[in-house]
């Protein structure tokens, strides 16, 4: 399959599928939970939508990564955590409410968000003599086709045929990882000979910018007085990028499959600094909110 057919075809509708299954788990109390736990949300998506792209903007110059490895990297920095965040938090014992709700508010956020930063880190890498034109609006547009519509009509399916949802939705997982996962393998293929290098230029970069941002949000959450819980989520929700949505700009959107290495190349090494972050140090953080408790009961 050629990698325009993965790029425009494949990865769209592995994103639909993905978002309109993350649809099918949330309801309307997701999205007012913001008025119930305004600081905890309010922290989250300032982490996500603030703290990573300016630590990837320092990450970038620190490395000083080619003029489109580093725009992929930063597209990526624009596009927060979805189900893998999710997921991750529920294995590490965090917040999985405010994982959910987080997650909600970044897919309505983004469509608007990421065009414009991409422009902008784009006209920074690039130059002039290597302009590439984001067409903003239109790139908005297909970013609600590909999140706000199917996250819509997941939550509508969830309220109005919850037995329904609830058979999709175990069809819909596993089905949206395996064409993101198809994806993902068609790029390392066409690039397979350059990969070596690539690692070698991007693979530092990512793994010091996912160190980074998992501190960054834990101890934000912490400074700030959130649960243990909640700590957790934060360091993961701020830690761990939506890599598919990356690759619907620099692949389908920009068409360059140069741009798209970062995304794929941090998918892969954020796994082992994210998991050994929300199962060890959640594990501990447990652990000690535990022994205080028990130590002021007694």
């Amino acid at each position: 399959m050629s990698n325009g057919i993965l790029l425009g075809v494949v990865l769209p509708v592995a994103l639909f599928v993905i978002m309109l299954g993350m649809g099918m788990t949330l309801t309307l109390a997701d999205f007012s939970r913001v008025f119930r736990l305004p600081k905890a949300v309010l922290t989250g998506l300032s982490g996500q939508m603030l703290f990573v792209p300016v630590l990837a903007f320092v990450v970038v110059s620190l490395f000083a990564l080619p003029p489109e490895l580093a725009v992929g990297l930063m597209v990526l920095s624009f596009a927060p955590g979805g189900a893998t965040s999710n997921m991750m938090t529920f294995l590490s014992r965090g917040d999985v409410a405010l994982s959910i709700t987080l997650t909600a508010f970044a897919s309505l956020l983004t469509p608007f968000t990421m065009p414009l930063l991409t422009q902008l880190a784009l006209e920074h890498w690039m130059g002039q003599s290597q302009a590439i034109e984001l067409p903003v609006v239109q790139t908005m547009m297909k970013l609600v086709v590909i999140t706000i519509v199917p996250v819509s009509l997941g939550m509508w399916l969830h309220k109005a045929k919850p037995q329904l949802s609830s058979r999709l939705a175990r069809i819909v997982k596993p089905l949206s990882i395996g064409f993101l996962l198809f994806v993902i393998t068609g790029i390392a293929i066409k690039h397979w000979q350059q990969m070596p290098e690539f690692l070698v230029q991007v693979g530092p970069a990512a793994i010091c910018l996912n160190v980074l941002a998992l501190a960054c949000g834990y101890f934000y959450a912490r400074l700030l007085g959130l649960s243990v819980a909640q700590q957790i989520t934060a360091g993961i929700e701020v830690g761990v990028q939506n890599g598919g949505t990356a690759l619907l700009v620099t692949g389908t959107i920009l068409g360059n499959s140069l741009m798209s290495v970062p995304p794929v190349i941090y998918g892969i090494l954020m796994l082992g600094p994210s998991l050994l972050f929300g199962l060890w140090w959640g594990k501990h953080l447990h652990r000690s909110e535990t022994q205080q408790t028990s130590f002021q009961v007694s």
